[in-house]
């Protein structure tokens, strides 16, 4: 496990470095970001991805299901943020309910812990205004971390590549064999069990769905590893984005812009 695993204020301000220097002229280029922009992120964890839009002016809205996740954001920021605060509510999105529609929503590395994505895909459809963007973010499932294997205690454990793409039965065997507990066991075998790729996403915005792909990025190194490990963010570069199924072995991220 990494410090940042640990360190939350570490992870925070991590994801508004990615956020600004990144994400936001992902999306800066399809939308106008300012003061009056409605932002909503779902499933905001700490905050981080949010800061950015906050100094940009814009009306910020996150949602999280962990209590603790929550009361650490505001913690946050409220020693991070010159620029006021956003709102934060504890919730789950699919029970969330408000009048409001955002311009741009945030879905980045949590589609890979829903099991019903198209159900959480049409609530989206459902918050975002009529020109609104959703920037969806999302490490490919074979790529060589897709199964969030960092995240364990055991050294060894979290350094093996392609480790989660052993039949479940056995890999939960071996995560008990490196001693990790029962709680960390199934949280990598839900993990296992809502996987998605490159394939199975597209189907799904194109048969369960009204949402349309506006734009896709595909990264040979994820843009978050620049503050990570010092990486240098390179996209995968055609023909390899185009190969089905083996390009999801060279994903580390995949971003995309979807609207209605």
């Amino acid at each position: 496990m990494q410090k940042r695993h640990t360190d939350r204020e570490q992870y925070f301000k991590e994801l508004a470095a990615t956020c600004k220097k990144y994400y936001i002229p992902f999306l800066d280029k399809e939308t106008s970001i300012g003061r009056g922009t409605k932002v909503l992120e779902i499933g905001c964890g700490d905050g981080g991805n949010l800061l950015p839009f906050l100094e940009c002016g814009c009306d910020v809205t996150g949602i999280e299901i962990s209590p603790t996740r929550i009361s650490q954001a505001k913690s946050f920021f409220e020693k991070h943020s010159t620029a006021g605060r956003p709102e934060l509510e504890c919730a789950d999105i699919f029970k969330w309910h408000t009048d409001k529609r955002f311009d741009i929503i945030l879905l980045h590395d949590v589609i890979e812990h829903i099991h019903d994505k198209a159900a959480l895909l049409g609530k989206i459809e459902q918050l975002l205004t009529d020109d609104g963007l959703l920037f969806c973010g999302f490490p490919a499932w074979q790529m060589p971390f897709g199964g969030h294997q960092q995240i364990c205690a055991d050294k060894l454990l979290s350094h093996l590549p392609f480790i989660h793409l052993l039949p479940a039965r056995l890999y939960r065997r071996f995560i008990k064999w490196r001693k990790e507990s029962d709680a960390k066991a199934d949280e990598l075998i839900d993990i296992k069990d809502c996987r998605v790729t490159v394939e199975s996403f597209e189907k799904i915005i194109k048969t369960q769905t009204r949402l349309t792909i506006r734009k896709r990025t595909l990264w040979l190194i994820n843009p978050h590893y620049e503050i990570k490990f010092g990486l240098k963010p390179v996209r995968l570069a055609c023909p390899f984005d185009r190969l089905a199924y083996i390009r999801n072995y060279m994903s580390t991220s995949c971003f995309y812009l979807i609207g209605k």
